[in-house]
């Protein structure tokens, strides 16, 4: 609480009075709206409760433009916050109408083609980590910077309010300094166009927040003691509203938060749903388990694909050494995967240039679980202009068909046996998902149409499925299909996608694009390798 004491020992005007002062005139400067970044945690819901009180306070002439409150909605959100942040939203909208106050509450969510299931089920997307963290932008910035530009859009320009500090980090502060302009309290935004940033509450510590949280009742009606043992159960913060992505690194992983997703992989040890469990809501345990097995499979070579997405071959060296007199293979540690040291000889080792006619030879599937411990060797010209032979494994690409099938059965299986003691009809995957899902393994060549079949076997009833969405094929069509591929040596799977391509483009009278998209099927590395 220092903030606050050395304010008063020096006479000067206590800091929340400052800071309500500040915002009144930030407001009344012009007609751009604003645009509030509330997730739930202490430092945005500070900034909302200062705006709220700032603004009840004002003459009702003064008010004179929109404050938007929104809320990121990931779609996995840890599920006790996204309820609490629910019905806060709530509260704020009816008590700004009972005050006549211009507030309005939204909550922002992914496109569905965008969400968490429906990349790593349907996509087979490799979960998030550290060096491939492509759900922030996905799940979190591009839902509010849209919600953002459509403001933008109608209005000409907006001001973005966020409860960022300076002291939350170095970097948080560094990041704050370097886009403030000395005299001036709004920042400009270093992505969005005809957006700008102000930070009502930079200069506080820590113990501002709290100290003004404890001792300012809120003006809806929620505890903010509730909030402080939120905190107090973990070593845990919380994850911010990230609306800009050249600085989404600084605001960090959320995977130790209390207000980031119950699935994040980003970390090794989930500490969030491990400190709510830990505080009595053991409910959530078979949350934490599903989260754990999902991290633990992300480098498990029999559950991802030996392409990428596009086809694209790629190798990754490894290191050998004499281990007791064995010449062994050594796969390091990466994030929750131990160290592996398997012996030489247990691989086969193929020349770069044979390695077409190897996998040809022997029928092997690269989108396949089966792992067949194949090394590709070649030679390299050292610094000394002596040649040696290196070894590479072939790369991990998305997750296998078997292995997306297995997380959604496990998912299901979750969702049909929580128990969530305020949501009863909790769901983890919504039905959209589920469907955009089917879609996509349609797509990619399941035509088997499993996921209505699987879906009713775990959860005990069906889903409206779309009929136009069945496959153009029955298991005897496709059985037959097969075989025909099989005696011609043409890769099923290239077929299979050869077909979809065909039925996207059926009906139109101009398909302008379908021979581009035959090209990408055709020209995918794993047929030419």
């Amino acid at each position: 609480m220092d903030g606050i004491i050395s304010n008063l020992l020096s006479k000067k005007q206590p800091l929340i009075d400052q800071a309500k002062e500040q915002i009144k005139n930030a407001y009344k400067l012009d007609s751009r709206p604003w645009v509030v970044g509330y997730s739930g945690g202490k430092d945005s819901t500070v900034v909302v409760q200062l705006v709220f009180e700032a603004l009840g306070e004002m003459d009702k002439e003064e008010l004179h433009k929109k404050v938007y409150v929104i809320s990121s909605d990931t779609l996995v959100e840890t599920p006790l916050i996204i309820n609490s942040i629910n019905q806060t939203l709530r509260r704020i909208q009816d008590e700004a109408l009972k005050r006549n106050l211009p507030f309005e509450t939204h909550k922002v969510k992914p496109i569905v083609k965008n969400s968490f299931w429906v990349n790593i089920i349907g996509k087979g997307y490799p979960t998030p980590n550290q060096q491939f963290r492509w759900c922030t932008d996905r799940l979190k910035i591009d839902p509010a910077n849209q919600f953002i530009m459509d403001k933008v859009s109608s209005f000409g320009e907006v001001i973005m309010v966020l409860g960022v500090r300076e002291d939350e980090s170095a970097t948080r502060g560094n990041v704050i300094r370097s886009h403030t302009v000395d005299g001036k309290l709004f920042m400009k935004h270093s992505t969005l166009s005809n957006a700008y940033v102000y930070a009502p509450i930079r200069d506080f510590t820590v113990d501002d927040v709290w100290n003004y949280l404890l001792n300012h009742p809120s003006p809806w009606g929620d505890d903010n003691h509730d909030l402080h043992r939120l905190y107090q159960d973990s070593s845990s913060g919380e994850c911010p509203l990230v609306v800009d992505k050249n600085i989404k690194e600084s605001a960090g992983s959320c995977g130790n938060s209390r207000f980031g997703c119950w699935v994040c992989t980003v970390v090794n040890e989930d500490k969030a749903l491990t400190g709510f469990i830990q505080s009595g809501h053991d409910w959530m345990k078979p949350l934490l388990d599903y989260r754990n097995w999902l991290s633990s499979i992300r480098d498990d070579r029999t559950k991802r694909m030996r392409y990428r997405m596009n086809g694209q071959i790629y190798f990754k060296d490894v290191r050998m050494e004499d281990i007791d007199g064995i010449k062994s293979v050594i796969i390091p540690k990466k994030s929750g995967r131990a160290r592996q040291v398997i012996k030489f000889e247990k691989f086969k080792v193929v020349p770069r240039d044979e390695l077409k006619a190897y996998v040809e030879e022997n029928n092997i599937d690269l989108s396949a679980p089966e792992d067949h411990l194949i090394l590709v060797s070649y030679e390299e010209e050292g610094l000394d202009g002596q040649k040696a032979t290196k070894y590479a494994q072939l790369g991990l690409g998305p997750f296998t068909m078997e292995a997306r099938k297995e997380m959604l059965i496990k998912l299901l299986e979750v969702q049909r046996d929580l128990k969530h003691p305020e949501d009863p009809n909790y769901e983890l995957i919504s039905n959209e998902e589920l469907k955009a899902i089917r879609r996509i393994w349609f797509k990619n060549g399941v035509w088997e149409d499993e996921i209505p079949v699987i879906f009713k076997d775990i959860m005990g009833y069906s889903l409206d499925w779309e009929i136009d969405d069945r496959p153009l094929f029955d298991k005897e069509q496709i059985s037959d299909l097969e075989l025909i591929a099989e005696q011609y040596k043409v890769d099923i799977n290239v077929i299979k996608k050869l077909v979809s391509i065909e039925k996207n483009y059926a009906g139109y009278k101009v398909r302008r694009g379908l021979m581009d998209e035959i090209g990408k099927a055709l020209k995918q590395d794993y047929l030419h390798l």
